[in-house]
């Protein structure tokens, strides 16, 4: 691992929060003592100064699942379609939280992920608000340091050459890709307006994750190109129906998990979409019911 992309990640985890939602990571991590080991703290809301009424993101890092679950299902569910999804609110404040043991991690931040859910979200910022220990602190930071490569590595042979790109590039192409590997509400310009946000933070990132796989990328043929291409292709394919299968397994872990995946839709898609009664009462047949509906709108892709 690169110590300049290792003392960047750190640095950037180690910046301040929003002291409620470090509290409201406290209290989560407090309902695993047995497991917790770090709270990660990522996604919109960490850009914005008032969270009253928003729904925070989190990732709870347990030792492992067996530890984290009094009910072994829990546990299994959690093994085999990582992650478990769950809602929490404390002191005025809402949030879902993800669950990963510290070995699937550090996996899916990596290219042995079979998905880009995971790496692709901390390739972006995010910030440590909890940790057990120091060696949970610095294993999600090794964690974490594998993302950015992981982005480069995967992106860069689908571009075509080119001496006088921008570095930039590289990161926009990749958030494109794994928006494709999900179904998302964002409109297709919410890829670059992430890189837009902080290019200079995705410069030095950029920069020091390249050391590490090869950058500016060494150029490849064009049947080289092509496999990288169709690997995504397989890559996003696999990752919507994982992400189907984490939306049907959520109905039994997050209460009220389909209202909370309209009003995102609706908050990010400009829809109006509304759940019916009956779609609460049985929300893994409403979620399926209501899929096809949101493909065909093009509120979701």
């Amino acid at each position: 691992m690169s110590g300049e992309l290792y003392d960047l990640v750190a640095a950037e985890l180690a910046e301040p929060a929003d002291p409620r939602a470090s509290r409201l990571a406290a209290a989560v991590a407090a309902r695993y003592p047995r497991a917790a080991r770090a709270v990660l703290f990522y996604g919109s809301c960490l850009r914005e100064r008032q969270l009253d009424g928003l729904m925070l993101d989190f990732y709870l890092i347990v030792s492992d699942y067996r530890a984290a679950y009094g009910r072994r299902w829990l546990a299994t569910a959690n093994r085999l379609i990582p992650p478990n999804v769950f809602p929490f609110e404390a002191d005025g404040l809402a949030c879902k939280y993800a669950v990963l043991s510290e070995d699937d991690f550090a996996r899916l931040c990596s290219p042995a992920a079979p998905d880009p859910s995971v790496w692709a979200r901390f390739a972006q910022p995010s910030r440590l608000v909890w940790a057990a220990d120091a060696a949970a602190r610095e294993r999600a930071i090794g964690s974490i340091a594998r993302a950015a490569p992981t982005l480069i590595a995967l992106t860069a042979p689908t571009m075509e050459p080119g001496a006088d790109r921008d570095p930039l590039d590289v990161w926009r192409a990749g958030f494109t890709l794994t928006y494709g590997a999900e179904l998302r509400a964002e409109r297709s310009a919410r890829p670059g307006a992430i890189v837009d946000a902080d290019p200079e933070r995705y410069r030095r990132f950029g920069k020091a994750a390249g050391g590490i796989v090869g950058h500016p990328p060494v150029p490849v043929d064009g049947a080289a190109r092509a496999g990288a291409r169709a690997g995504w292709r397989r890559m996003q394919r696999r990752g919507k129906r994982t992400v189907v299968l984490r939306l049907l397994k959520a109905s039994a872990t997050f209460a009220g998990g389909i209202d909370y995946l309209a009003w995102k839709i609706n908050r990010h898609a400009g829809t109006q979409i509304a759940i019916r009664p009956w779609q609460r009462r049985w929300p893994i047949l409403g979620a399926i019911t209501l899929l096809p509906r949101l493909l065909a709108k093009g509120a979701v892709r």
